[in-house]
Formats: structure tokens, C-alpha cells, sequence
């Protein structure tokens, strides 16, 4: 039986905060998520912003039509068993959230009613889901509670904190460090060469940390595996929304960011011990394309004396693409290979991608077929998707006997001498695809303890991390006494149980280095300390400058990988010249001599859930100026000051130190292209050799502890010892020593004052160098355990002492090579990525336009919703227009000129005209304008104008077409659609999988059509003179839509120039 029904959409002319649904419905079960996966019947609830613009045309959609008869008989009674999870409400139901204490002291859990408590799905996040449902006693009630709206299946809550609340978490996101202002959506996409305003990455958190004023925390967990939106836009309140129902943790307030962290870990677990190699230098490139190759590059890090102890395989090991073969040709021998590489320091690591290629004779099709692992579509039939392999199907994770049969496999593959594996593609990421991941009804057969038989809506965020879950307990089964490392692209709240983390496809441009430091922050904030980005940007050639600068911060990072993508030029430590090459030598020495600190530093995390790197203020969390330093963090108590400047660098940045005495300190290494760094007073960290890799440090090796005293003249510190791998520490097979050291008169004692463990001290020196300031230090050297004394001179000598190694400082930083300004860079693909986009903003826009490809418009961000619309890739996509009817024609890759630039602020409307050469005396003239007296519109003026045609074809150029072709992101591919009415007055609703559309004569669009996001209540107008336009035409890509506007196809004149005028305005869907 079929079921139609009509939903009317309506753009309003006043502020609203909910919108509401207006359809007619026959279908009582329609918010059922398990038998209707993809619910187009109403619109989520979503803080709305105030619009005064009004409109003349209302928006009549006609619904699709759902037959639910096309859902397969037997899967539906097989999730029969779970019916009693849906939440039954009426209408409208809110109210304040209900509490019981669970887990410890502190933490509480919040549910809609006493009966959600039930309805509510196992916990994913959880190590245990019973913490979550069991309450235990406590005297404590929670100071904030959340209160909660459930309209439409949608379950909306709100939590309002104190003015001047910072707020913080989110996981794997883009952009500002503080989140203050920001919305995303937890929804696992593959986002290459995302932006700041991108609002779903490859990782879902559905957590937030807020910092109150006075210094205290709060952490904020929504546990739910669904899509969920989280609303930060309103200061010092946290939103989310997702599908009912689902309870909400809060941990705190507790006296400190970091003591939320460490509750948060007593949920969601903390991370796995790293082998002590995996926090070497990780060397990566898509692809090192043979086994010779792998080797050259192996053997050039140790003839240039550069630090490094990995080398990654990218996907082309494979034969053809297949999952766990090797191309006999390129690596005919990988235990050969892998020995060769052991023999000189190195570990090999090796992707796995969930796909694999449907195949009769393909030993892993043939396999997992047999025993019936993959993902099912909704009629019980295998579903199959298209990636590197070609069709592929996907092994369902959620099911124990599927995670077992994936270990055994990476048990036997790990055989070939695999040190570690790297999860990519696993959010999971499907080629020809408009939503870019395979279909929300697909079905997966959890186990009941996941949450039983749901669709892939359920699942979706949490495959990647049961995929790298599977691949660690693989690793595990190989070989009981290592410690297994496994990288994975996707994740979920948890998933730093299983596996380390970077932060994707990024970009080599500055803007990218600067946002990776805020990233990485994030997901540390988030309970995942292990992660870095793609060192020098993945897509795009790096400048020498930039990369020499991102591999001087990248070395801080916890987890430290250059990478690079296909077609790029080589992005090697020793590609860019000698002055690089020389920058990178001395930030991969440094970061190989804080290892041990480095070390120590997860042991703690590992042991307690303390974070790895910090944002600057968790060394003061009442100062608010320091709550948004993004250039600037911290690895324990040391402090890394880094430049994301091109044109300044760490010497001439100006440092906001916390409060407290910080030391200044090097390695006689100092740089303006490496970070500054400072050591708290009251600290003391270990250091070691620069080793060239760490397999060739020992526990006999010199040991020097660098000491900054407090203003009481004390300093403690502490430093972790074992095997660097396998899991003796786990039964005392180490030795942790906590150090003090006391200023007494002028006498400096320095002692072992506790130690825990079984392992016997090693028989090593000890080099102790006390920081003085401005650089300068005393040292002395004597024997680890036994207390060691420095005499400290006067303090006149002292400030001898320190005047004269800031002389020698500044003169240190004069005479350094400075690697060169050269931001151009000559090669393959993406060779402008690392010039700076010109800016429009004004009323509701930032824009960001590159003249030199195209005169393109990279980014279109609507600043009132947060809502980035453009999909850009820098030298593709975006904003682009072509002078032909063909795809790419001249006009979108020429360099365009400025010709006129004017400044909003300046008292001028913010414009700006560029103009390309397209040939033959041909220009196309673009003028960009955002109007004082329409701030919530711009304009774009495009004209294709003959400035020199000659006189012998009469005054005419040759035949030309003005196209428009913008490339908009879907943020919900599902739940939008574009919408117009004709101009001989029919309605027309236009879905993704209608395929490619044109509309010509009086079928076109009457002046205006609309980019509807049903999810976000939200539509992208674009209006524009239809006697100007030909034929309007709309193409469905993986994840994004072109809606073109195209003029006729004639020659042009001085006096005949081919002229297209449109807008843009966002506007609240109803």
C-alpha cells in the first residue's frame, strides 16, 4: 500500500526559534527510523536567526512517496525484536531532564522520562554500557540540568551554562578553537579538502567540554550513535538534536578541565599503550609506489641524518586494490622488504580498507561469502558499492563473528612482517555516490549487546571504529607480546581504545597549518590524545617555508606523519631545499629527544585518561585571554609557542604566557621557522638522545632532566620506563620515577623521591641542567638515583648568565639559513594551493576568492546559520563559469586580474571585479558585490565582453556560452532537493536520485530556484533574470549539486556582451 503525502514549505518574514510540521500524514508510524530509515515527513528543530527580508514565493513541495511494502518482509520481523525502542510522544513534549547518578561521584545521567531509561540503545561510547544504566548512590545532584523538547522524532536538549562560558570538544572539527558560535553534525564523511567551515569531518563526538569562568568543567556527552546536531551558536548555552530517544551524561562541574577528562576516561576509556617506535617520525606518501621505492626512501632518512622510524604502504601495495594481497610486480617479496627495512630502524605499516572486491576466487570475498559477513540492503540482498577495487562489498562489523573473521585475516596478513595497519575509507566512504556513504537503510545484524538488528542510520558513525576495533584485536591475536598500532580515518567517542587518529585530507596551504594545531586540541579534548594532521598538507604542493614550518610544529605533535597526496611534487624533509631540509633535521631531533617526556606523557594517559597536548589555558583556566590561543599548546608543563604566519616567524611572535615563571629554553637549535619553547616553573622533564630512530636507544643511555624551578624553589617530575613494547608493564615490568628538586640557600639538590615498578635502575649518567632564563643554564653531571647538587651563583651572576645567552640567542636566530619565501611553487597537481584567498565579508557572507585559478570562489559561508555551501577544492569545483557549453571550457583555470577592490570597511559596498583572458580578445569580467542595503544577499555580475576582436570577423568573436556552474555541499544528501516553480507555473521538486535535470523555454525556473536542507531548515535562493538565462540545469554529484545557469550560445560584440546577473540569500525553511 502506498502512502502519499503533502508537505508545503514556506519561506517566512519573521524570527522564529522551532520550526514546526505542517504536513498532512496517514502513516501513524512514520517517525519509526528502523522501518522508514529515511524520514522525509518533517523537519528537524534547529535554533533559527532572525530574517526582515520578505519574499513573494511560497514554496509548495510535493512530497515523494514511500512504499513501505519494499522493505523486506523477514528484516522486518527480524527488528520486530527491537519495536519497543521507539519513543512514543505527542506533538510537542518538553520539560527539564530527569537525573540519577551513575559511574562515580559527579556524573549523571539525564533521560526525557523514566521510561527512556529503557527505550535508550546500548551504549557505543562506553567501555561497559551497564555504567551507564546502572545509578548508583550518591549524595550529589547536578547543578545544570538539561531540559528537552521531543517534537517529530527529533529529541532536542538544551543546556545553559554561566555567561562567559568557553566551550570546547566536539571531536574531529574544523575551524576556531573555542567553539562559541559554531554548529556541526556527527555524521562520518569523507570531507577531502574540507575548510574551516566544513561542519561534518571523518569522526563523530558527541561531546562537549565547557570551561566556566571561574576555571571549573563541565563535560556534556549525547549518547547517541545517530546523526546529532550540535548547536553552539548561542554564548555559553550547548543545543543538540538528534532521532529520539537518548539519555545525556553530564561530568562536573569538577575543579578543573583535566579532572573531566579523566572522569570522561572512567566511561569511554582511555587510550591504548603505543609501542614506544609509533611515537617516532612517520614517513607517508600516496603512493610509495615499489618496494625499491620504499627502500630509497628509507635509506635517505639515515644518509641525511634525519630522524625517522616508520615508512607507510598506501593503497598501490595491493593487487588491484584487493584487501590483504600484494602486486607481485612492485612487492613481489614484503618479508623481504620489511627485513631489509628492520635491519635499518624502520617499521612498515600497511593500509586496509573495509571494501572489498566482489570477486569469485578472491580468497577474502570467497571467505567472508561463506560465513555471510557483509551488509545487506533493505531487501535482504548483498549490497555492493563502487570503490578503488571497483564493486565491493563490506563486512558488517556490528556482528561478533564478522570482527572475528576480519581478525583472523589480519592475524595471517600480519604474518608478512606488518607492524602495524591503517583503517582508511572506513567511514565507510562509497564511490558514485550523491551522499558519498552507502544508504541509510541498508542493514546491519548487530549483536543484541550493539543494539541488535538496526539500519545503517544506526551504525553508520560507529563502523569505522568497530572496523579498527576488529584490526586491533587482529593485531593482538599475531602476536600476544606486541602492543598493536592501528590508524583509522573514521571514528567514534571511544574509538582511541583501538586506535591512533590524524585529522585527514587536509590542505597545504597556511590556513590548514594553522587550523591543524586547534584540531588536534580538539580531539585531545575529546578523549582521543593520539592524533596529528598529514604534515605539509595532503592535497596541494607545499611551499619550502610552509613546510618547513608545519614539520616544525608537526613534531610536537602527539602523533607526528608526514603525508602527501598522488600527482603532488615529493614532499620528503628533503625536497625543498637545503634550508628546509635543515629546519626539519633540528624539529625531528628535538621531538626525538622529549620522547621520553612524550612517553611518560601516554603512560599517564594510557593509565589515568590525562590529556596528551592541551590548549595554552589548562595552565590557567581562570585567565580568558589565553581560552583562545590557537597557535600555542601544551605537552605536559612544557609550552610550544609556534608562528602560522608566513612572513613572521617564532622570533619576532609575541608570547601571552600563562601566569607563573616560564623558562625559555633550546637545544642550541633556535629558529624564526621552529617553535619557541618554555618549560613552567615548578617542572622537570626528561630528555634523551636524538636518536635516529627509537629502536636504537637503550635504558643505559645518558639521561638529562631539564629543571625550572617554582617560586618556592621546587620542581618534580616524573619519567615512565619499560620494554617500549608488549604489555610486561601491565604485571610492574617498569619503572616510573618521580624526581624532586629543592633549592636550598644556594645549594640545588636533585633526588629520586618515589619510585613504582619492578625494573632495576639502569646503571646511566644523569645530566642535570638547571633553566635560569633568557636561555641560560646550569648543569652538572652525576649518576641516575643518587642525589646530584648544583651550586646556583648569585643573583648578579645569574643575570650575567642570562644576558649573555639572550645575546647569544639573537645572534643565534641572525645567523640561521633562512629557508626561503617562496609561496609559488612549480610542479603537479594543486600547485597554488598555498597562495591566500582574497576575502569578502559583509552583512551575512564571507566569501573567499582565488584569481589566479579561475577567479573562483573557494568559499561561500553563511555566517548568521554557520553554513558553508560551496564545495571547493581550491583548484576545482567552488564557484566556476565557462565560456562554452562544454564541461571546463575556457574561463575557469585562466589567472584572473583585480581590477577593482573595495573595502566594506572603508565606507564602500564590499566588491570586487576580476577579469580573465579567455582568448580570441575575449574577457570574462566577474564583479563580486555584497550591498550595504541587502547585507543577507550577494551579487555576482558576470559578463563575457570583446575587447579586441578583429575587424576581418565583422566586430564578432567566436560562438561562447556564459555558464555558471556553482558546486554546492550537501551537508544531507538524503534530505535535500532543489525546488522551483516554472515560468509556465508548474511545481517541480527535484531529488538526487532524479539524476541530471535541464529546463529550458517555460520549464525553466521563473527568476528563482532553491537549494532546500530539510535537516538544517534551511534553503540556498538563487535569483536571476530569466530572459538573460537559456536553460537552467542541475547534476547530481557524490555529495554535492550543480545548479548552472546558461546563456545563450551566440557571438559577442563591443556593443553585444553576454551578461548574466544572479543572487544568493539564505533563508528559513518552513
Amino acid at each position: 500500500m502506498e502512502n502519499t503525502h503533502t508537505l508545503v514549505l514556506s519561506i517566512p518574514s519573521w524570527s522564529w526559534s522551532n520550526t514546526v510540521c505542517v504536513g498532512k500524514f496517514t502513516n501513524k508510524d512514520h517517525h519509526n527510523d528502523i522501518h522508514i530509515p529515511s524520514c522525509r515527513f518533517c523537519l528537524p528543530i534547529s535554533t533559527g536567526f532572525t530574517s526582515t527580508t520578505k519574499t513573494n514565493s511560497p514554496l509548495f513541495i510535493r512530497e515523494k512517496r514511500i512504499d513501505k511494502s519494499s522493505i523486506g518482509v523477514r528484516l522486518t520481523a527480524k527488528m520486530a525484536e527491537n519495536e519497543g525502542k521507539a519513543v512514543t510522544t505527542a506533538d510537542v513534549l518538553s520539560g527539564d531532564m530527569i537525573f540519577e547518578p551513575i559511574l562515580e561521584d559527579g556524573v549523571f545521567r539525564f533521560d526525557c522520562y523514566g521510561d527512556d531509561r529503557n527505550a535508550a540503545y546500548p551504549s557505543l561510547s562506553f567501555v561497559n554500557t551497564k555504567d551507564r544504566d546502572t545509578p548508583i548512590m550518591s549524595h550529589k545532584v547536578p547543578l545544570y540540568t538539561p531540559t528537552f523538547e521531543c517534537l517529530l522524532g527529533q529529541q532536542i536538549v538544551e543546556l545553559e551554562l554561566p555567561a562567559g562560558t568557553s566551550l570546547y570538544g566536539t571531536g574531529e572539527v574544523s575551524g576556531q578553537l573555542e567553539r562559541t558560535g559554531k554548529r556541526v553534525f556527527t555524521w562520518n564523511t569523507d570531507a577531502w579538502g574540507y575548510g574551516p567551515g566544513t561542519t561534518s569531518l571523518y569522526q563523530s563526538h558527541p561531546w562537549v567540554l565547557a570551561v566556566l569562568p571561574n576555571g571549573e568543567a563541565l563535560g556534556f556527552l549525547a549518547d547517541t550513535t545517530r546523526r546529532c546536531e550540535i548547536d553552539l551558536r548561542k554564548e555559553s548555552s550547548i543545543r543538540v538534536s538528534a532521532p529520539s530517544s537518548y539519555p545525556v551524561i553530564t561530568f562536573g562541574p569538577f575543579s578543573s578541565p583535566t579532572a573531566v577528562l579523566i572522569s570522561l576516561s572512567h566511561a569511554i576509556g582511555t587510550v591504548f599503550m603505543p609501542p614506544k617506535w609509533s611515537l617516532g617520525y612517520h614517513q607517508c606518501r600516496w603512493s610509495y609506489d615499489s618496494a625499491k621505492r620504499v627502500l630509497e626512501i628509507a635509506r635517505t632518512f639515515r644518509e641525511k641524518d634525519i630522524p625517522c622510524d616508520v615508512i607507510w604502504m598506501d593503497i598501490d601495495y595491493m593487487d588491484r586494490f584487493r584487501c590483504f594481497t600484494f602486486d607481485q610486480e612492485r612487492f613481489p617479496e614484503p618479508k623481504s622488504l620489511v627485513k631489509d627495512l628492520h635491519h635499518i630502524g624502520f617499521k612498515a605499516i600497511w593500509m586496509l580498507d573495509p571494501g572489498i572486491k566482489r570477486e569469485e576466487g578472491y580468497f577474502v570475498y570467497d571467505s567472508g561469502a561463506t560465513i555471510d559477513v557483509w551488509i545487506q540492503k533493505e531487501d535482504g540482498k548483498t549490497f555492493v558499492g563502487e570503490v578503488w577495487p571497483g564493486p565491493c562489498v563490506f563486512p558488517d562489523f556490528t556482528q561478533s563473528k564478522v570482527r572475528s573473521w576480519w581478525a583472523n585475516l589480519v592475524k595471517d596478513f600480519t604474518s608478512n612482517g606488518v607492524d602495524g595497519i591503517w583503517n582508511d575509507m572506513n567511514e565507510p566512504s562509497i564511490f558514485k555516490d550523491v551522499t558519498k556513504t552507502m544508504p541509510e537503510s541498508n542493514i546491519h545484524r548487530g549483536d543484541d549487546e550493539l543494539g541488535g538488528c538496526q539500519n545503517h542510520s544506526h551504525y553508520h558513525n560507529v563502523y569505522g571504529m568497530l572496523m579498527a576495533r576488529s584490526t586491533y584485536e587482529g593485531m593482538k591475536l599475531a602476536d600476544e607480546k606486541k602492543r598493536p598500532f592501528v590508524l583509522t580515518r573514521a571514528g567514534f567517542i571511544g574509538s582511541q581504545r583501538y586506535a591512533a587518529t590524524w585529522t585527514g585530507d587536509n590542505l597545504s596551504n597556511w590556513e590548514h597549518l594553522h587550523m591543524c594545531i586547534p584540531m588536534v586540541l580538539q580531539l585531545g579534548l575529546s578523549g582521543q590524545p593520539l592524533s596529528g594532521p598529514d604534515i605539509g598538507g595532503f592535497a596541494g604542493n607545499a611551499s619550502p617555508r610552509l613546510f618547513g614550518r608545519w614539520m616544525g610544529i608537526g613534531a610536537m605533535f602527539p602523533f607526528c606523519r608526514g603525508h602527501s597526496e598522488t600527482d603532488t611534487i615529493d614532499h620528503e624533509p628533503w625536497s625543498f631545499g637545503e634550508e628546509c631540509e635543515e629546519v626539519c633535521r633540528l624539529a625531528l631531533k628535538r621531538r626525538y629527544r622529549l620522547i621520553p617526556h612524550i612517553y611518560t606523557l601516554f603512560y599517564l594517559a594510557h593509565q589515568t585518561g590525562t590529556p596528551v597536548a592541551t590548549p595554552t589555558f589548562f595552565a590557567d583556566t581562570q585567565d580568558p585571554s589565553l581560552r583562545t590561543i590557537e597557535n600555542a599548546f601544551l605537552l605536559g608543563p612544557l609550552l610550544v609557542y609556534a608562528s602560522t604566519i608566513p612572513d613572521q616567524g617564532s622570533d619576532i611572535l609575541q608570547h601571552a604566557l600563562p601566569k607563573g615563571i616560564w623558562m625559555r629554553f633550546d637545544f642550541d637549535d633556535s629558529h624564526p621557522d621552529l617553535p619557541a619553547l618554555y618549560l613552567q616553573g615548578g617542572s622537570i622533564i626528561p630528555l634523551g638522545p636524538p636518536h635516529q630512530h627509537v629502536g636504537e636507544s637503550k635504558p643505559s643511555d645518558d639521561l638529562i632532566l631539564l629543571v625550572a624551578l617554582d617560586e618556592h624553589g621546587i620542581a618534580k617530575g616524573i619519567l615512565f620506563e619499560d620494554d617500549g613494547d608488549g604489555y610486561g608493564f601491565t604485571e610492574g615490568g617498569y619503572l616510573l620515577t618521580h624526581y624532586v628538586a629543592e633549592l636550598q640557600s644556594s645549594v640545588l639538590a636533585v633526588r629520586v623521591n618515589k619510585v613504582e615498578g619492578s625494573w632495576k635502575r639502569p646503571e646511566r649518567r644523569l645530566h642535570v641542567q638547571l633553566l635560569l632564563g633568557g636561555g641560560a643554564m646550569l648543569s652538572t653531571w652525576g649518576k641516575d638515583g643518587e642525589v646530584i647538587e648544583i651550586i646556583v651563583p648569585s643573583e648578579d651572576e645569574v643575570s650575567r648568565l642570562v644576558s649573555m645567552s639572550e645575546k647569544q640567542y639573537r645572534k643565534h636566530l641572525e645567523n640561521a639559513k633562512l629557508i626561503p619565501a617562496v609561496e609559488e611553487v612549480s610542479g603537479h597537481k594543486g600547485a597554488e594551493l598555498s597562495r591566500t584567498p582574497i576575502e569578502l565579508k559583509s552583512g551575512d557572507w564571507l566569501l573567499k576568492v582565488v584569481p589566479w585559478i579561475g577567479g573562483r570562489i573557494i568559499s561561500m559561508l553563511h555566517l548568521p546559520s554557520g553554513t558553508q555551501w560551496l564545495h571547493s577544492r581550491v583548484e576545482i569545483d567552488g564557484y566556476e563559469e565557462y565560456t562554452g557549453t562544454e564541461y571546463r571550457s575556457a574561463g575557469c583555470t585562466e589567472e584572473y586580474n583585480v581590477i577593482e577592490r573595495n573595502l566594506g570597511h572603508a565606507g564602500e559596498e564590499e566588491s570586487l571585479m576580476v577579469e580573465g583572458d579567455i582568448g580570441g580578445g575575449l574577457v570574462l569580467q566577474r564583479l563580486i558585490t555584497i550591498p550595504k542595503d541587502m547585507p543577507e544577499v550577494f551579487r555576482i555580475d558576470s559578463s563575457i565582453i570583446a575587447h579586441k576582436v578583429g575587424a576581418g570577423s565583422g566586430g564578432f568573436s567566436r560562438l561562447v556560452c556564459l555558464r555558471v556552474h556553482p558546486t554546492f555541499t550537501l551537508l544531507h544528501p538524503t534530505e535535500s532537493f532543489v525546488s522551483f516553480t516554472s515560468i509556465n507555473g508548474s511545481k517541480h521538486e527535484i531529488w538526487p536520485e532524479s539524476g541530471e535535470q535541464h529546463y529550458e523555454g517555460d520549464l525553466m525556473p521563473n527568476g528563482e530556484w532553491v537549494l532546500v536542507d530539510k535537516c538544517l531548515g534551511l534553503g540556498l535562493i538563487n535569483r536571476f533574470n530569466p530572459s538573460a538565462v537559456n536553460k537552467c540545469l542541475i547534476h547530481w554529484g557524490t555529495g554535492t549539486v550543480n545548479l548552472e545557469l546558461w546563456s545563450e550560445d551566440r557571438p559577442v560584440s563591443l556593443q553585444s556582451p553576454l551578461k548574466i546577473c544572479h543572487t544568493y540569500e539564505v533563508k528559513k525553511i518552513l
